[in-house]
Formats: structure tokens, sequence, C-alpha cells
């Protein structure tokens, strides 16, 4: 369980991906383990993706391959293992849970370039701006990992749209009014348009960049969180379950029979995510969802990848 918690404040509070920590049903769970952990995330497509998981195997790996250790006592034992990991799909979360149909919203923590600063001149202009960006570079330090693009061949515009497809969270525009003006222009990656656009005075702007970072990270997460919210159900009869996996998640009661999770699978192409830890107790007589045997537990059904 520890490890699991390890994941799911990564996934939340570095990638920005609200996640549900759960118990794997005996049918999910690791072929030879005793019990298996998972945490879940709705991807923009209302699918689940299994983030990660952590598995308790007991002894019986240690028993199958004979590996002991000496105990105290100097007597041998089968030890008990556990085994645990997220991989490169967590890469995919990112992009189905953050991007947009312009490319890529990278959460700032994770992003490798968190800023990028874009000079805007004609020629005649070049040396007045190019001296403000340096004071610009200055400004920003180490505070943020930045960089600048003073390509020539490309116009600012290009440069726009391939730094919205890379992702990258914060934009600063540097042009001939921001240095009349001694400020600069931010665009956030994740507001598009002007309401994501606003000057900033070039005395506070290593202050800004920081503030609308930290900005943006707290509202991927809650838009995610929104979006996950929104498109989750409790359903209570099949007839409701069906419209509800239908449009991402159904939180239902469940029986925990077997048969049942495998019926509920073949008619809807759902499967069960997991047992939430977190479970609120069940109504007087709640009954399950697909069979109405008498419910054991509230379990999170979804199509998944």
């Amino acid at each position: 369980r520890r490890i699991l918690d390890i994941y799911a404040e990564f996934a939340e509070k570095e990638m920005a991906i609200p996640v549900i920590k759960g118990r794997k049903s005996e049918t999910e769970k690791f072929p030879g383990a005793l019990v298996s952990y998972t945490i879940e995330g709705m991807m923009g497509d209302r699918r689940a993706l299994q983030m990660g998981t952590s598995h308790n195997l007991g002894q019986n790996f240690a028993k199958a391959f004979d590996i002991k250790y000496l105990d105290k006592e100097n007597r041998l034992q089968y030890c008990w293992t556990t085994s645990w990991g997220v991989s490169t799909r967590l890469i995919g979360a990112l992009i189905m849970v953050h991007g947009d149909d312009n490319g890529l919203i990278l959460p700032p923590r994770l992003a490798p370039i968190q800023v990028i600063v874009v000079p805007i001149y004609k020629e005649e202009e070049r040396a007045e701006v190019m001296e403000a960006v340096e004071r610009v570079k200055g400004l920003l330090g180490n505070r943020v990992r930045w960089e600048v693009d003073d390509r020539d061949e490309y116009t600012a515009g290009w440069k726009f749209n391939e730094w919205e497809l890379r992702g990258v969270p914060l934009r600063i525009e540097v042009g001939p009014r921001d240095v009349e003006a001694e400020q600069a222009t931010l665009a956030r990656r994740d507001v598009p348009g002007k309401e994501g656009k606003w000057a900033v005075p070039l005395d506070g702007l290593g202050e800004a960049v920081e503030r609308a970072l930290d900005e943006i990270q707290e509202a991927l997460f809650r838009r995610a969180l929104a979006f996950r919210e929104e498109h989750t159900h409790r359903p209570t009869t099949w007839e409701e379950f069906v419209e509800a996996v239908e449009d991402g998640f159904a939180l239902a009661p469940w029986c925990g029979d077997a048969a049942c999770e495998e019926a509920i699978q073949e008619k809807t192409k759902a499967t069960n995510r997991c047992i939430p830890l977190e479970q609120e107790a069940l109504p007087s007589g709640a009954r399950c969802a697909h069979c109405g045997k008498p419910a054991a537990e509230w379990a999170l059904f979804a199509r998944a990848y």
C-alpha cells in the first residue's frame, strides 16, 4: 500500500491527473498474488487507464523458485515478496488527459521546457527587442526551465504554433510595444486565445512566471478532476449501469461474484477496474446493479485501455 500511495501522489501532484486507489478483484488481480492494488485514471475519451500497480505476492513465488532466507533463529524460511511498478503508459496518460486539438499540454512540474520566450520584431526593431530579451533571461535566471526561440527563419506565428504543439505551459512574448512599456506578454498554453494572455511589468516578471506556472499546474488538475466527476455515475439498476459505462465510469454496488463480473464484461465490454479503497457504506438493502443479488461492496467498472 505504501508504494501505491507514492504512485498516486506522483500522478496527482506532478502529472496533475486525479486517480482512484483500489484493490483488484480476484479475477483481475495479478496471477499468483495474494492481493493486487491499482491506481485508475480517466482519459480524455472517458476510458480508464491502469496507471500503476502494487502486488503482495506472499510466499507463492518464493516457493515456486525456492527463494529462502535465514531468520534470526538461523532457520530457512521462504521469502515474502512484492512487485510494483509504473511504465511508459504514463506518457500516454499525460497526452490523453491534458492534450487538445492543438497538441500537448504538459503540466509545468514535468515539462522539460516550462517557459518559451519568443521575440517579435521587424529587422529594424531587432536590436532593441533582443536587448529586452536579454533582460528577460536575467530576470528568469534559475527560477524556471526556459528557452529563447530566436530563429530567424520562422515567423512568430509559426513559433507560437510549434511550441503549443509541444505543450510548453507558458509563452513569453517580447515585441516593440512590450519594450516601450517595459513589460512582457504572457500566454498560457491551457487557456487559448486572448483570455489566456496578459501583460506583466518586467520588474515583477520572475514572480509572475512562477505564480502562473503554479496556477497552470493546479488548473490542469482541477479540470481533469471535474471531467472525471462529470463522467462518473452511480447506477443502481442494470439500465442505469449500461448508460453509465457508455459515458465513463460506473461506481456501482456489486455482489462480488466472478461470474457476474464476467457477464458484465461480455455484455458491455466494461471491466472491473477496482474496488475503491475509500468505500462509502452501501445503502440499506443495496443489490448488485447487474444480477440483483445482495451487494457486497462498491466497484468501479469502465471500458479501459
